[in-house]
């Protein structure tokens, strides 16, 4: 027996509205089908020639049912409406009298064909052929239909089209009138994150469901009918978290017990093992895809960010449920691996630096470290110090030498204490012991540093004066040396004078400069000597009324504001020119200016100006340093604003201080020392003790000119605060000097720019990176003499036999030869070659400072525009539009590509 069609309410609606309209108010409608609806369904209206009609469905299987259902329908229930009665059931259409079917709908059994009502739906004049035999597909559409209705579709509805628009209509997924296959994993495992999209799926028939999974997988990829087996058994939220754990599961040493554990966790879902790893696969990407989203920022990346971090909390947990977590220990995608790999650097630095060095590599691949990026630094920091312990200790040979020393690398260190002092946000008891004692031990070789400079100081401050300064930059000095090059013909130079500025605070604030805008200028170092920033002694004790007067009027001095505004104007009268001086309250604008129109009308002019700000000094005293020991130029007052100004009115800027300080990193509870003679914070008259040095000289203000001062960072005489000054410290004593132009021709003559690779330590940059020399670029040193060693044979640093260098060979080359004939103003080849070779042997990456110290180095010729100079050799080395040299990361790095340097001007020799 032949099986019978059936038909749904849906079906029976269109085959109303199509055959209706014809009928001429005929109100018996035989149907060749049985009826799929339900009892709930069987009367209902449908909108004829734009009026509604009432509908009754009956199921009869006998002939005599259906004439009786027709006479009640006629005589009792409807006998003077228009309503239909539509007849469903089993009953062949031969044995239906013709006075039943007179009455009926084109006199005769209407036969139901769910593709032709499908192709109404659609408008279509055509279905693809594969759907003809697919009865879940067809049924679907019908019951699917979106309350406006199917999109029209075209001449022919491609199977694609309709499971498309079925997925969209009843899963949420896509969109219904999309023509494009836009589905992808991403789409995928981001619906199964909604909360109904997995529910729908699972309360959808079977034969549907797996329609919609073979449809899927030959879309998406293999890892659909795993994740939609886990939709369907209502744990569709958990299908990311599963995908990325079966990744770290496969990823184990013992992927075998961890994927016995896994079986357990996807249960039927999985059909077989080998429908594991594409399903991870899949959901690593997603995850990995998400992470980049996460770190470009803004609100789509933090949004990005909570995404990845729900997915992957979810597996580490699902992971602890299972006992998973021993097995996948350090694995590279989850916060369990971070955290196991974090903890594995924190136990090896109490040990050698090549350990910790591997043990950052470690952490560095975790795909996680971007999104842990506070995490991350305060780890490198860490590694950073192990550097520095494990580097040999400074000598201390001059006072001078010994603040150099400070503001070249210890106040790096003291920078690094106070990252790792804020503790690591993943509250990690073990990482936070390992960072304690690594600061206990910093702390301990800062002492042995302090000690021996406290001796030296003692000695130098006897007979230092402005007249014999032992090699040392005095703070009196500094607007002679520093300023006054500044404000030669015609020059107006700002000094920002940052009351209580360290040198860790220093490196902070200028590292966080501008590079496009300001440019980073110092005296230039004698032959051999490192290029490094300047760094003053402070007057002693290092105390405000002494060291800012001092610095302030050009000579020793003490007092308040009104001294310092008289020695200032004085100093620069001598040099015939006028100069004002900006206390707080004088330079901070009313409510509307952001700057006090007084300062900006000053800064117009040609005079000098000078700013003090005292965020910092007043800092130490409320305890803000004491929460979060990092500054940037936001938090300083009006920094900001004050830069800003600089800027656009062409003024060079001196950011400088009139001492430094130590922060109170004591236990809570420790308790004052008591002393005779307390004049300050951590100086006094008397007999030194232990932790502290007598000094007495010319430079000493206070005391009668001999005072007692504290140089062990963990004395003070008074209350407790967050940080003090006025000992005999080199935090306290070095006065940071930091002088910065917004244009190459406002550097003073026999000034030099400063690169950024030389602003900070070789042990902070990199355990391999060496230092660099001022007058020097990173090159091998040629050898001297008439009797030099042959060169080596290979490369060595890029050397090549009787040839020279790759950066000497490229520029030897005719096709460089004749580039340059036509790039206007081109450097020459030596410096050329020069600046390849600095980028060759530097990994090829330098900021353009040091592209332009390389060039300055071979040729004595001052570059005094670096980003012009970087410009000019893109052109006179990208020929053809080949990226051999370019400007990235918005004009702060110069970039080489090695293998097209060769390609282009050496023929692809290596």
């Amino acid at each position: 027996m032949a099986v019978r069609a059936a038909a749904g309410r849906r079906a029976i609606e269109v085959l109303l509205e199509s055959e209706l309209p014809h009928a001429e108010d005929r109100r018996l409608v035989l149907v060749d089908a049985t009826y799929e609806g339900g009892d709930r369904e069987t009367e209902f209206t449908v909108r004829i020639n734009g009026r509604k009609r009432r509908v009754r469905i009956t199921e009869q299987n006998s002939p005599l049912g259906i004439v009786d259902a027709w006479q009640r329908h006629r005589s009792q229930e409807d006998p003077d409406g228009d309503s239909v009665l539509v007849v469903t059931g089993a009953v062949p259409a031969d044995q239906l009298g013709w006075d039943l079917r007179a009455h009926a709908v084109r006199r005769r059994s209407l036969a139901v064909d769910p593709a032709d009502i499908v192709k109404q739906l659609f408008g279509a004049a055509d279905l693809d052929a594969r759907m003809a035999g697919e009865k879940w597909l067809l049924d679907a559409l019908l019951e699917a239909e979106p309350a406006d209705h199917w999109p029209r579709s075209g001449a022919v509805l491609t199977r694609d089209r309709a499971v498309r628009a079925l997925l969209a209509a009843r899963l949420g997924l896509g969109d219904t009138t999309s023509d494009t296959l836009d589905f992808d994993a991403d789409t995928l495992f981001a619906w199964t994150r909604t909360g109904a999209g997995p529910a729908l799926f699972a309360a959808l028939p079977a034969a549907e469901r797996a329609g919609l999974s073979e449809w899927l997988e030959k879309t998406v990829g293999p890892a659909a009918p795993t994740l939609l087996a886990l939709a369907a058994d209502q744990r569709g939220a958990d299908a990311l978290p599963l995908g990325a754990l079966a990744s770290a599961a496969l990823a184990a040493s013992s992927a075998e017990a961890a994927g016995f554990a896994l079986g357990t966790l996807y249960g039927s879902a999985l059909a077989s093992f080998d429908a594991l790893r594409p399903f991870a696969d899949a959901a690593t990407g997603v995850v990995t895809r998400w992470i980049a989203q996460a770190e470009g920022g803004g609100p789509h990346g933090n949004e990005a960010r909570s995404r990845v971090l729900a997915v992957l909390d979810r597996a580490d947990q699902l992971a602890a449920d299972a006992r998973l977590s021993p097995l996948i220990g350090t694995d590279r995608l989850l916060p369990s691996g971070y955290r196991a790999r974090l903890r594995a650097l924190a136990a090896t630095l109490d040990g050698d630096v090549a350990h910790a060095e591997a043990a950052l590599r470690e952490l560095a691949e975790h795909q996680l470290v971007e999104l842990n990026a506070e995490s991350t630094d305060m780890a490198r920091t860490a590694v950073r110090l192990v550097r520095w312990l494990n580097g040999p200790m400074p000598k201390t040979v001059s006072t001078g030498q010994a603040v150099q020393e400070h503001m070249a690398s210890a106040g790096w260190a003291d920078l690094a204490v106070g990252i790792l002092s804020e503790g690591d946000t993943s509250l990690d008891t073990a990482v936070g012991e390992a960072y304690h004692r690594l600061i206990g031990a910093v702390r301990e070789r800062r002492t042995r540093l302090d000690e021996a400079f406290a001796r030296t100081l003692a000695d130098w401050t006897e007979t230092a004066s402005q007249q014999a300064t032992g090699g040392a930059l005095l703070i009196e000095n500094v607007l002679a040396e520093a300023a006054a090059p500044l404000a030669r013909d015609g020059g107006r130079p700002l000094i920002l004078v940052l009351d209580g500025m360290s040198a860790d605070v220093a490196v902070q604030l200028a590292g966080e400069l501008d590079r496009k805008v300001w440019t980073e200028v110092i005296p230039k170092p004698r032959p051999g000597k490192e290029a490094a920033r300047q760094a003053a002694v402070s007057m002693l004790p290092s105390l405000t009324t002494i060291s800012r007067a001092s610095l302030l009027s050009g000579e020793p001095a003490q007092g308040g504001q009104s001294v310092e505004r008289a020695g200032f104007t004085t100093f620069w009268r001598k040099r015939h020119r006028d100069a004002h001086l900006f206390h707080k309250g004088g330079y901070e604008g009313p409510p509307g200016h952001r700057l006090a129109p007084e300062l900006l009308d000053t800064l117009a002019s040609d005079d000098v100006v000078a700013v003090v700000v005292n965020t910092i000094d007043d800092a130490l005293a409320d305890g803000r340093e004491g929460a979060r020991g990092q500054w940037n130029i936001g938090d300083i007052s009006k920094l900001s604003d004050l830069l800003n100004a600089a800027r656009d009115y062409g003024r060079p800027v001196v950011l400088v201080s009139d001492h430094g300080h130590v922060l109170d990193r004591t236990p809570r509870g420790h308790q004052q020392t008591d002393a005779e003679g307390v004049g300050g914070a951590r100086w006094r008259t008397g007999t030194p003790q232990q932790g502290e040095i007598a000094l007495a000289g010319p430079r000493v203000l206070a005391g009668g000119g001999q005072i007692i001062a504290a140089w062990r960072d963990d004395l003070r005489y008074t209350g407790r605060q967050a940080g003090y000054h006025g000992g005999a410290a080199p935090a306290e004593v070095t006065v940071p000097v930091i002088t910065v132009v917004p244009s190459a021709d406002l550097i003073p003559a026999s000034w030099t720019l400063l690169p950024a690779e030389s602003t900070a330590p070789h042990w902070w940059r990199g355990g391999d990176a060496a230092p660099m020399r001022a007058g020097s670029a990173p090159l091998a040193e040629k050898p001297r003499g008439r009797k030099a060693a042959p060169a080596p044979e290979g490369e060595g640093i890029f050397m090549l036999p009787g040839r020279g260098t790759l950066g000497e060979q490229a520029v030897q080359s005719p096709l460089f030869k004749a580039q340059r004939e036509f790039v206007r103003l081109a450097p020459t080849e030596k410096a050329v070659a020069a600046v390849l070779d600095a980028l060759l042997s530097a990994g090829g990456k330098l900021s353009p400072g040091a592209v332009a110290a390389a060039a300055q180095a071979a040729t004595g010729k001052s570059q005094r525009n670096p980003e012009r100079f970087a410009t000019v050799l893109e052109r006179l080395l990208n020929i053809d539009g080949y990226p051999v040299l370019q400007l990235i990361e918005s004009g702060r790095t110069v970039q080489l590509d090695k293998s097209l340097l060769q390609q282009q001007f050496l023929g692809g020799a290596a």
